[in-house]
């Protein structure tokens, strides 16, 4: 099964979690064991595999990145978010979860989330479930 998720990001720099929106995918899939991917098709933009509890990890995360890849370097990059662009690499654009019972198979605290650094933008986020081949 194929979906896309449309999401509105809020600020520059913005962590939205997306796992209930995958979960509610997963559940409409019927796949009682499998797999999901979850792919970003954006370059400045990536998906996160994180602690989805506390919320001071996403602002963690955002301020090591700016301190990594920080703002007025003289980047060649002619639209002036290259630091976006490095961010996306540096978290990547797609993850794999496991599917039991109908449910990502995830950690306790773990959450998805997308995560902008060009914004705020209309993203998308692409999803497909499989089936194991071993469960029928």
């Amino acid at each position: 099964m194929f979906r896309k998720l449309e999401i509105a990001t809020r600020a520059k720099v913005d962590f939205i979690d997306i796992t209930a929106e995958i979960q509610r995918v997963v559940q409409e899939a019927e796949i009682d064991e499998g797999m999901c991917f979850i792919y970003c098709p954006h370059t400045t933009a990536g998906i996160v595999l994180n602690e989805n509890w506390d919320p001071s990890v996403e602002n963690d995360i955002a301020m090591l990145l700016e301190r990594i890849v920080p703002e007025g370097l003289p980047y060649r990059h002619r639209e002036g978010n290259s630091t976006a662009h490095i961010k996306s690499v540096l978290l990547g654009s797609d993850h794999f979860i496991f599917v039991r019972e109908r449910r990502l198979h995830m950690g306790q605290w773990q959450g998805v989330f997308l995560a902008e650094f060009d914004g705020p933008r209309r993203r998308t986020v692409w999803l497909r479930v499989v089936r194991d081949a071993d469960s029928g």
